[in-house]
């Protein structure tokens, strides 16, 4: 629902008033439903991303997705899709990312994208990302109902009132929460992982979401199914940028899972993607050689939580 051009630069440091020179210059379509279709392609799969496109810059993500050669249907909109940008520092090794809100939607718009997605068929529906203004809280909630309809599995990967909205409505497949997102989703502050397992686990219980992946950066991930709820280390890698790990991640478990592998394999292919992102600068994501690399150093049983 709200995509971006994603700008990367590297520096060798960033000041304020003055022209920052830059080294490098990467441009690549972005957005978490776009960035899903990108890795789900890199490993093999097949996605169509349904995306708002506007204006000029909206021209520009249109070509950014052909270059890339995915699949797309794109609902155009009048305002201008947005521009995130990020800077890597290199005397420090620090990021710097500026993510503008993106355009002002009309209730006609928000409404147009509900009926592309009306005609979509397939095993899993994927939103991913925040939504932009002038779209209301409850609209992932509504692609549920749309979903339900259509004997589709929907997976989201959003925040704020727009995930407390679908999960309260629950039936859901798989919700991805940052620890950040669960907790604000909980209202509560989750400092033990047995409270965030917890917290998941509940969530599963009460039959709002049949999975609950939580991702916890450096610490890992934990996974809260009907079946238990587990625990994964993260891979220690070298930090190159944090952007699109968490994308990376849900695209390899939803592949994962279309390939009808056991959902702690796909949790597991998960881990190593978020991983292989972390290897990559700037706004590129994870590719499919150092997922299969890195999943060997990724423990082939889970941490299992008490009741598990």
């Amino acid at each position: 629902m709200n995509p971006a051009i994603d700008v990367a630069y590297e520096a060798d440091r960033v000041f304020h008033t003055r022209k920052i020179r830059a080294r490098q210059e990467h441009y690549d379509p972005g957005g978490g439903g776009i960035n899903v279709a990108r890795v789900i392609a890199r490993l093999g799969g097949t996605a169509r991303a349904y995306y708002l496109s506007g204006g000029a810059t909206g021209c520009a993500l249109d070509g950014l997705l052909d270059q890339h050669v995915l699949v797309r249907s794109r609902i155009p909109i009048r305002g201008d899709t947005r521009v995130s940008t990020s800077i890597y520092e290199r005397e420090t090794g620090k990021e710097f990312r500026v993510v503008p809100r993106g355009p002002e939607l009309t209730a006609e718009e928000w409404q147009a994208a509900l009926t592309h997605l009306e005609g979509a068929r397939s095993d899993f529906l994927v939103a991913s990302g925040s939504l932009p203004p002038g779209v209301p809280d409850d609209f992932y909630s509504r692609v549920q109902q749309l979903a339900q309809r259509h004997d589709m599995r929907l997976i989201l990967d959003t925040s704020g009132n727009a995930l407390r909205q679908a999960v309260s409505g629950g039936g859901l497949y798989l919700i991805k929460p940052s620890i950040g997102e669960l907790r604000q989703l909980v209202d509560r502050a989750l400092t033990q992982e047995r409270d965030i397992a917890a917290a998941a686990q509940e969530i599963v219980d009460s039959g709002r979401s049949q999975y609950v992946a939580v991702t916890m950066g450096r610490d890992g991930a934990i996974l809260a199914s009907g079946a238990g709820t587990w625990r994964l280390p993260a891979v220690a890698v070298e930090t190159r940028s944090a952007v699109g790990a968490g994308d990376s991640f849900l695209a390899a478990m939803v592949f994962a899972l279309g390939c009808e592998r056991d959902p702690l394999e796909a949790f597991r292919y998960a881990i190593a993607a978020g991983a292989a992102a972390v290897l990559t600068p700037g706004t590129d994501l994870c590719h499919r050689e150092d997922v299969e690399r890195l999943l060997s150093l990724v423990p082939s049983m889970a941490a299992a939580f008490d009741g598990a």
